[in-house]
């Protein structure tokens, strides 16, 4: 069977599965205190993926209270340096980029012969259009990263949105089969003036993503109502490398800059692999 025909079906399955239903209960698996449990739950993960324990705050997996616990662990201080150039832009996860380039108009490029646009991805929010002619990168987080969310500069939360949608799998393969994948996924959209201009963060959700949550306002989702929700939004500043999020599982995060603001590093492509505070652009020159 071909890569191609595979990947047909892999995303045809996806459409008959009970999506929110399996991520359910992948949420209430991985947050099970049980020892023998979530013990069984971490050997299989390390059987499965080669985590790297030693960047971890808590090095040993079976310490942790939980499964999700264990794939939400904080990393050393020394583990990600901050790029500390004041013009950079630094990645905010640990992934690899599955596009990036420049907004044309109001598309975004999904993979090879699939755009969508800002107007979808943003569940029409009145500062989408911000964005047109912008810069944009989407960098996919695998199970075996790590999956907290850091700011890739400073900046003040200005808006937070939940989106609901569906739970595809966001893995190179659905990208390619599933039309609009990005903007039918459930997702929360994060919002923040800079002094590079006004920069949106977007965690895109996933099949098995139990939930996503930001540091200010906890678990977004799984949502209790699902229609687009204005989330208060305290006063928060954050500075450069500071957590803003994480995954509860893998999935996606999209960088959206404003046009003429921002150029990104020769080396930031699609197949890129980023690691957290390393530096992934700079400010366009006045």
């Amino acid at each position: 069977m071909s890569d191609g025909i595979g990947g047909r079906l892999f995303a045809w399955l996806q459409y008959v599965l009970p999506q929110h239903a399996l991520s359910r209960l992948v949420l209430a698996a991985t947050r099970v205190r049980v020892p023998w449990f979530k013990n069984l739950l971490t050997r299989g993960f390390l059987w499965l993926f080669s985590v790297d324990m030693s960047e971890a705050a808590e090095p040993d997996p079976y310490r942790y209270g939980s499964f999700n616990e264990f794939f939400t662990r904080a990393l050393r201080a020394d583990a990600r340096p901050i790029d500390a150039d004041p013009e950079g832009i630094v990645s905010p996860v640990d992934g690899m980029v599955s596009e990036c380039g420049p907004i044309d108009h109001d598309r975004l490029l999904q993979a090879k012969g699939r755009q969508y646009t800002l107007d979808q991805l943003l569940a029409q929010q009145p500062w989408a259009r911000r964005f047109e002619g912008g810069s944009f990168a989407t960098i996919y987080l695998a199970p075996f990263n790590y999956h907290r969310i850091h700011m890739a500069l400073h900046g003040t939360l200005r808006d937070t949105v939940y989106v609901p949608g569906r739970l595809f799998s966001v893995n190179s393969a659905t990208a390619r089969h599933v039309p609009r994948l990005f903007a039918r996924n459930e997702r929360v959209l994060t919002l923040f003036d800079t002094e590079f201009g006004q920069f949106a963060l977007v965690l895109v959700g996933a099949l098995n993503v139990g939930s996503m949550a930001t540091v200010w306002a906890g678990d977004i989702t799984p949502a209790a109502r699902r229609k687009v929700t204005r989330i208060p939004s305290p006063a928060v500043t954050l500075d450069k490398g500071a957590e803003l999020g994480r995954f509860n599982m893998g999935s996606t995060v999209i960088l959206l800059f404003e046009p003429k603001r921002v150029h990104w590093h020769p080396m930031l492509r699609a197949g890129s692999v980023v690691q957290l505070g390393r530096a992934i652009g700079r400010r366009e020159p006045v």
